[in-house]
């Protein structure tokens, strides 16, 4: 049975007031780790809380449980999947409309690359997916996508496969017919599109498209 809904998970990274402002109404909310606290922190009652919790304090834990639809606890040692695992395999068995994880990006490298791989379930399971923080939003294409121009105008094209070929791109200052990228190279770096919409193609592979803007500065203290 599906979802019929978007499920948007919160993961214990960088977060900010940003992540609240990609929130819809009917979303399914669910937080991994400390990611439920910021939730219910900031007055969202989670449908799922998941973790080890090994990141919060234990009267932290009882705010969360409190504050949670349902909390599942793992043990923090026998595990085999990182929090943001748990709660990615969670989103995918109850089939939603789409899976967008909020705070899985910056701080350790492991985690953002092993976050980024996570793409690839969701693209087996057929469910769309991306990964969205303050500046980027990431997703993989396999086949076609429309890209929206909004206030993130960069757009970069990074194999995930050790090659993907077959790329077209139309609506794109630099447009690409038939092309191949490799990985190793930064030929679809920093494309902007043309007007409010752009098309990408591919024939073979797995492509990583990533909307990007450049952070804004920060305002000097008085």
């Amino acid at each position: 049975m599906s979802l019929n809904r978007r499920a948007v998970i919160f993961t214990g990274g960088e977060l900010g007031y940003w992540a609240l402002k990609l929130l819809r109404q009917d979303d399914y909310l669910i937080g991994a780790d400390s990611g439920a606290l910021f939730l219910v922190r900031n007055n969202y009652r989670p449908n799922l809380a998941i973790g080890d919790f090994d990141s919060v304090s234990d009267t932290e834990f009882l705010y969360i449980r409190e504050g949670s639809h349902q909390t599942v606890a793992v043990d923090p040692v026998d595990k085999d999947h990182t929090d943001t695992e748990l709660a990615f395999l969670r989103a995918i068995e109850l089939a939603p409309t789409e899976i967008l994880l909020v705070g899985a990006l910056g701080g350790r490298l492991d985690h953002t690359l092993a976050n980024l791989h996570l793409l690839v379930q969701a693209h087996q399971a057929d469910i769309e997916a991306s990964i969205a923080d303050e500046y980027q939003t990431i997703r993989l294409v396999t086949g076609y996508a429309s890209i929206e121009a909004g206030d993130q105008s960069y757009v970069s094209l990074l194999p995930l496969t050790p090659e993907v070929s077959g790329i077209h791109l139309s609506g794109f200052e630099y447009p690409l017919s038939d092309a191949t990228l490799t990985m190793g190279t930064t030929l679809g770096i920093s494309n902007r599109l043309h007007g409010k919409q752009g098309e990408i193609e591919v024939g073979g592979g797995w492509l990583l498209v990533i909307q990007s803007s450049d952070p804004q500065p920060a305002m000097p203290s008085s």
